[in-house]
């Protein structure tokens, strides 16, 4: 009985001692997950049986280090979730592995071939958040836009006086108080100069004065006031400006002054946002904390492709491993959870960066020294019953 015994025990070390050496080999493997043999007594009734190894787990729900790569489509989970991808097959898997790049059709694949899930957009550039399904990142160029919105907040000073002269010239700077210029862009993406000139006209009253390339937008002069505590009063709505380009469709502009105040301090602009840009070449991707994944273009303009989605588990531990970096759900991990980074209890994204290994090789080193002491130990336990044998067939 002692050489079953002891026999059973080499075998479990034997199993302890391959998921150590898969451990130690794994350690710079990106997304894996340390596995432990667990170990469990066997009986017959009260008739010990020696050992057997239950199963080997893997410690999914512990994180590894995030490293930076400087890659774009390298992507680390900070916090609890799993990227979701899918083959071409249709099996869903899960995985921590951030290894992400295109395809020759622009969809987004990690190492393994396998399709990163997330919401697509529409042909309008809209989530649809219903749906989830293969990220693709459009490899055409964009079109220009003209310009159509300008979003302008402002300071005007208080403490201003009225120009001596009343009679308004753009080339006369002590006809107005304070000037701004910004770009915008007509149909075919040609840029133009707006002028704002700001002239103080009386308490708490101004008058603005638009200019487009040097020449007054026709009909376009505008009285602005404000309250005694400084906030804007007039106008209150958007405010149209309506331009004439030649060679291009006119322009129609909303200009909006929301925030705009009148304090006792320098003229400043906080904040200055219009639409239109011109045409532009795709130059590369980028992909934000919270998943939105964007086309990045020489104009500096980012075009969403969509909000790749995380998924997780009520039992992590439950997933079946497929081969280290990647897992299928099974009764035990129940249904998976899914959403945007950043929500709910899921993590966010870094890109740029993966996540290691979450082997302890330290831990994994002194492990490996018990497992020899115990498979000695066991081999000790087959010796010294051999010597009994031995010394009993020579008494006989």
């Amino acid at each position: 009985m002692s050489f079953n015994i002891a026999t059973t025990g080499l075998n479990a070390v034997t199993e302890q001692l391959n998921a150590i050496s898969n451990n130690i080999a794994n350690s710079g493997t990106v997304g894996f997950k340390s596995g432990r043999a667990e170990f469990s007594a066997l009986y017959a009734e009260s008739q010990p049986l020696g050992v057997g190894v239950s199963g080997v787990t893997q410690s999914i729900t512990k994180g590894g280090s995030i490293a930076s790569t400087g890659n774009a489509l390298d992507l680390a989970i900070n916090g609890n979730g799993f990227f979701v991808v899918r083959d071409s097959a249709g099996t869903t898997a899960y995985s921590r592995a951030g290894y992400f790049g295109t395809d020759s059709s622009g969809n987004l694949i990690n190492n393994l071939g396998m399709y990163l899930q997330g919401y697509p957009v529409d042909a309008n550039g809209q989530l649809q958040v219903g749906t989830v399904g293969n990220l693709t990142i459009s490899s055409g160029s964009i079109p220009a836009k003209a310009t159509d919105s300008l979003d302008f907040t402002a300071n005007l000073d208080a403490n201003a006086d009225v120009p001596e002269n009343d009679t308004f010239d753009p080339k006369d700077n002590t006809s107005y108080n304070n000037s701004y210029t910004t770009q915008i862009f007509d149909s075919l993406g040609r840029e133009h100069t707006l002028n704002q000139y700001f002239v103080k006209k009386g308490d708490n009253t101004w008058e603005v004065h638009y200019y487009m390339d040097d020449s007054e937008i026709p009909n376009s002069t505008q009285e602005m006031t404000f309250s005694e505590q400084g906030v804007l009063t007039k106008p209150t709505n958007l405010t149209s400006l309506n331009i004439d380009i030649p060679g291009a469709a006119g322009l129609s502009i909303d200009l909006s002054y929301n925030g705009t105040t009148q304090y006792g301090s320098d003229f400043s602009v906080s904040k200055n946002q219009g639409s239109g840009y011109a045409s532009g070449e795709r130059t590369g991707q980028a992909i934000d904390s919270d998943g939105s994944v964007y086309a990045t273009f020489s104009n500096g303009e980012r075009m969403l492709q969509g909000q790749l989605v995380l998924a997780d588990f009520a039992n992590a531990n439950g997933l079946q491993s497929q081969d280290g970096t990647t897992w299928t759900q099974t009764a035990s991990s129940g249904a998976p959870l899914t959403g945007a980074p950043g929500t709910g209890l899921l993590g966010s994204i870094t890109a740029g960066a993966l996540e290691q290994s979450n082997v302890d090789l330290t831990s994994e080193l002194v492990g490996l020294m018990t497992a020899q002491r115990n498979y000695q130990a066991n081999t000790k336990v087959i010796s010294t019953n051999d010597s009994m044998m031995n010394a009993l067939f020579q008494a006989v």
